[in-house]
């Protein structure tokens, strides 16, 4: 049974899509052991404690910098035996160090269709506002191994929705969210777990 730590900073939809997903049975052989959140009042750590999940919190305004940070995140997922990370909503930088220490062990979901709209400056309602700028007809989710280049892993899932007329930044987020976000991160979490997913050469390759 492989540990799952979930990195959060929010509200936790995607994490609750997880424990969602585990206890319909749709994560064989993996198990959220801990949520790691960036921020103590994130309400994602309210949804891991209804849930029996164990809960830290490493507040980055209290360490001197990013890279006294990386090292107690890094302590902390050692301290957990975590197998698999995940990012869940965490928007706190930690370095390079932390995924070259869990290489190909490290999974985000980013919402937008990788490589277009992501790096550095991209998340939240930024992504969607610059694919409606833009006027792209689809758009969609990305989960992606986590490197020291921002959104720049290798990808490992892609899904898509429609950009319909008339859509917001904050429609379309919501369509993401609902269609893709929540149904590929657990999908992503369940292949890994099962030891499905294999990397050759910067490539994931994926055996469902």
């Amino acid at each position: 049974m492989k540990n799952i730590v979930v990195l959060v900073s929010g509200g936790g939809t995607n994490l609750q899509a997880l424990i969602d997903a585990e206890k319909c049975g749709e994560i064989a052989g993996g198990k959220i052991t801990c949520v790691i959140s960036s921020k103590p009042d994130a309400y994602a750590l309210e949804r891991a404690k209804q849930n029996g999940i164990k809960t830290r919190v490493l507040v980055r305004r209290d360490f001197a910098d990013v890279h006294e940070y990386s090292k107690a995140m890094l302590a902390a997922l050692d301290e957990e035996k975590a197998d698999l990370v995940v990012y869940a909503g965490f928007m706190t930088i930690l370095d390079e160090t932390v995924c070259k220490a869990y290489p190909n062990k490290m999974i985000n979901v980013h919402p937008a269709l990788i490589p277009s709209f992501c790096g550095k400056g991209f998340y939240g309602l930024h992504v969607h506002e610059a694919a409606l700028e833009k006027g792209v007809k689809v758009t969609g989710a990305t989960v992606h191994f986590v490197t020291e280049v921002c959104d720049g892993g290798p990808i490992i899932l892609q899904d898509t929705v429609p950009v319909l007329n008339g859509d917001t930044p904050e429609i379309l987020q919501k369509r993401v969210m609902e269609n893709v976000e929540w149904k590929l991160l657990p999908k992503a979490v369940a292949l890994f777990c099962q030891d499905k997913i294999k990397v050759v050469d910067g490539i994931t390759i994926v055996t469902e």
